[in-house]
C-alpha cells in the first residue's frame, strides 16, 4: 500500500502544475475597471477592438490606446481612477479611417498632450501620429498626418524639451524624429531592417512584429534609446543628430537570440534606465553615463516583460509572461531582488455587477504608474480587456 501511494503521489506530481503557477496576486485596495463589454447598454468598448496596447496616466485619468482584430478599428479611452469607471471613448476611425492598432505607447509633449502612433489595416497604407488632449475626461484627438508615408508607427516617445516625437516605423524599423512645430520628419536608416537582416530573421521564422523595438525611452539628457535585431541597443543624440549602437547588448539565452528586443522601459528616480528584455523575460539596467547594460535576472520562468513602472518610494513594478502562459506581477528591489506575486486577481464592480466579481488578468500588455506614483495601472490585451489598478501600499502577494 505504501509503495502504491508513493507511485500515485509521483504520478500526480508529474501531471499537476506546480503551486507557483497558481499563485494569485490579490493586492489590498486593488480593483478592476470594466472597460470592455459586448452588446452593452453602458459606455464600453466592443469585443475584438479593445486589446490595451498603450497606456499612460494623466492626473486622475488612465488613458489607453487599443489594438483591434484585422479589418477593425481601434479606440482611445479614458478611465477615472478615483471614480473607478470608464469616462470617455474615442473611435480612431473618426479621426483617421483604416487604422488597426495603437501599439507603441504614448509620448508626452511640451503642451501636456499625449502623442500616439497607429498602424494601418492594409499593408502599404500609412500609419498616423495622433495628438490626444485630456480635458476633464473628454478626449480631444487631432490627426497630425503620416510621419513615414506607406509605413505604420510601431513605437513612440516624446521629449517636451525638444518639442519632438520620436518613433520607429513599421515594418522597416526606421527611426524618425517628428518636429511638432512644423510637422516635418527626419528619417534615420541605421535602425532599419536591411536585406541581410531580413534574410537572417527569415531563418528564425519571425516577422517585424516580433523583433522591432516595442518601446522607446528618453534619458535625462534628451537622448533616445531603442533596440534593433539582433539584441542591439541604439541611442539617438538630438544634439549631434546621430544614431549609435551601444557596445553592450540585451540579455539573451541560447536559441532565443532572434527574439531579443526591448519590451518595456522605465526611468528610475536617479535617472538610471531599466528595461524588460522580451526573449526570456529578463530585467536589465542601463547606465546612461557609460552605456553599459547589466542583466538583473528573471522574476519568473517565463518570457516577455511587457510593462514596468516605478511607484512611489522608488519600487519597480512590472509584469512578465505571455501567451500561451499567463501574466505574473512582480516587484524588483535593489537590496532584496525580485518578488513574484503571481497572477493578478481583483474585484470588479460596475453597472449590472454591483455585487462585484473576481476578475483574473491572464494577459497583460502594458503597465503605467500614476503621476505621483501612488497607483500602478495594468491593461489587458484580450478580446474583452479591462484595467487592473492597485495602490503601491497594497502590493503584496498571497
Amino acid at each position: 500500500m505504501r509503495l502504491f501511494l508513493c507511485i500515485a503521489a509521483a504520478v500526480l506530481a508529474a501531471v499537476l502544475p506546480s503551486p507557483a503557477q497558481y499563485r494569485y496576486f490579490a493586492p489590498q485596495g486593488g480593483f478592476a475597471v470594466e472597460v470592455s463589454l459586448e452588446n452593452s447598454p453602458y459606455l464600453r468598448l466592443p469585443i475584438y477592438r479593445n486589446a490595451i496596447t498603450s497606456l499612460e496616466v494623466v492626473g486622475d485619468f488612465a488613458i489607453g490606446g487599443t489594438s483591434a482584430d484585422p479589418g477593425l478599428s481601434p479606440y482611445l479611452f479614458a478611465v477615472s481612477i478615483s471614480r473607478r469607471r470608464l469616462e470617455a471613448v474615442f473611435p480612431v476611425d473618426q479621426a483617421v479611417p483604416g487604422q488597426q492598432s495603437i501599439p507603441g505607447g504614448f509620448g508626452r509633449g511640451p503642451d501636456g498632450a499625449l502623442y500616439a502612433g497607429t498602424i494601418a489595416q492594409s499593408k502599404g497604407d500609412s500609419g498616423h501620429l495622433l495628438r490626444v488632449q485630456v480635458n476633464g475626461g473628454r478626449l480631444d484627438v487631432t490627426d497630425l498626418g503620416m510621419p513615414v508615408p506607406s509605413e505604420g508607427v510601431f513605437a513612440v516617445t516624446a521629449d517636451p524639451k525638444a518639442d519632438a516625437v520620436y518613433g520607429i516605423s513599421y515594418p522597416t524599423g526606421k527611426f524618425f524624429v517628428f518636429h511638432i512645430a512644423d510637422r516635418k520628419t527626419d528619417l534615420y536608416e541605421q535602425t532599419a531592417l536591411d536585406r541581410q537582416m531580413l534574410m537572417r530573421l527569415k531563418e528564425y521564422v519571425v516577422k517585424p512584429d516580433d523583433v522591432l523595438s516595442r518601446r522607446l525611452v528618453v534619458d535625462g539628457g534628451g537622448r533616445v534609446y531603442g533596440s534593433c535585431p539582433l539584441n542591439r541597443v541604439f541611442r539617438f543624440d538630438p544634439a549631434t543628430k546621430k544614431v549609435e549602437f551601444l557596445e553592450s547588448e540585451l540579455p539573451d539565452v541560447a536559441g532565443r537570440r532572434a527574439l531579443g528586443r526591448v519590451d518595456s522601459w522605465a526611468i528610475a528616480p536617479d535617472g538610471t534606465i531599466y528595461g524588460g528584455a522580451a526573449a526570456d523575460g529578463e530585467l536589465f539596467r542601463l547606465d546612461p553615463a557609460t552605456g553599459k547594460i547589466a542583466n538583473l535576472g528573471k522574476p519568473a520562468m517565463m518570457p516577455r516583460m511587457k510593462g514596468i513602472a516605478f511607484g512611489r518610494g522608488g519600487q519597480l513594478y512590472g509584469v512578465t509572461g505571455a501567451s500561451p502562459g499567463y501574466a505574473h506581477a512582480f516587484t524588483y528591489d535593489l537590496k532584496s531582488g525580485f518578488t513574484d506575486f503571481g497572477n493578478p486577481v481583483v474585484s470588479m464592480k460596475a453597472e449590472g455587477i454591483e455585487q462585484g466579481i473576481p476578475w483574473r488578468a491572464f494577459q497583460i500588455g502594458t503597465v503605467a504608474a500614476s503621476e505621483d506614483g501612488s497607483y500602478i495601472v495594468m491593461g489587458e490585451e484580450e478580446s474583452l480587456s479591462q484595467l487592473i489598478i492597485f495602490p503601491v501600499t497594497g502590493a503584496t502577494g498571497r
